[in-house]
C-alpha cells in the first residue's frame, strides 16, 4: 500500500501519452498513494493518443516551484514529444536527477528514458524502453534489454522501466509495488 505516500508524475506542457500518465495515476491512487502533476509551466498539460490530442490535466506544481524532498517517488511517462521537451528543460533534468541523488524509486515508461540520459542516471544500469533509444541509452552506459518490466537496483535507488503502451500492466504492477516498498 502507498498510504501517505506522494509520487510526482513529470511531464511537458505538452506531447505526454495519455495513457502511460492516467494507468499509473490509477494504480497509486488505486493503491493510496497521492499522485501529483509536476510540468515546466503551470495551468494544464496537453496529453495526446499518439499524435492525436486527448484531454488536458490540471498542474499541481511547476519544477522551478516543487520540492523534489516532498515527493516519496517518481514517474516519468512516455510519448515522444513529452521527453524530448523535458530533457530540454534544465529544470526538469535536475528535477528528475534530484531523485536519484536521494536515492529514491523512479519509474519510466516508453521514451521517458530520454530525460534519465540528459540527467545522466543511467550508467551501469540496466532498462529498457521503446526499442527506438536502445543506442541512446547504450551510449549513456546502460544496458538497454527488450523487456516488459525491467526493476534495477544498482546504483542506489531502485529504477523501473517498461517499453510502451501494451506493458502498462506489469508496469503499473511494477510501479505500485516499487512506492509500496520505500
Amino acid at each position: 500500500m502507498l498510504d501517505g505516500k506522494t509520487i510526482a508524475f513529470l511531464v511537458a506542457p505538452e506531447g505526454v501519452e495519455q495513457v502511460e500518465l492516467t494507468e499509473p495515476w490509477k494504480a497509486v491512487k488505486q493503491a493510496g498513494g497521492t499522485p501529483r502533476l509536476v510540468s515546466t509551466s503551470p495551468g494544464r498539460i496537453q496529453a495526446f493518443n499518439h499524435l492525436d490530442k486527448a484531454d488536458t490535466f490540471a498542474v499541481d506544481d511547476t519544477v522551478d516551484e516543487a520540492d523534489p524532498a516532498s515527493y516519496d517517488g517518481l514517474v516519468l511517462p512516455g510519448g515522444v514529444a513529452n521527453p524530448d521537451f523535458l530533457r530540454m528543460s534544465p529544470d526538469a533534468v535536475r528535477f528528475a536527477k534530484s531523485f536519484f541523488d536521494a536515492g529514491k524509486p523512479v519509474a519510466a515508461i516508453c521514451h521517458a528514458p530520454w530525460t534519465l540520459v540528459e540527467a545522466d542516471v543511467v550508467r551501469g544500469r540496466t532498462l529498457t524502453s521503446w526499442p527506438s533509444l536502445q543506442t541512446d541509452l547504450r551510449n549513456a552506459g546502460a544496458t538497454w534489454v527488450d523487456k516488459e518490466v525491467v526493476v534495477c537496483t544498482e546504483g542506489g535507488n531502485t529504477l523501473v522501466t517498461s517499453r510502451k503502451p501494451d506493458d502498462l500492466k506489469a508496469f503499473c504492477q511494477a510501479v505500485t509495488d516499487l512506492f509500496g516498498d520505500k
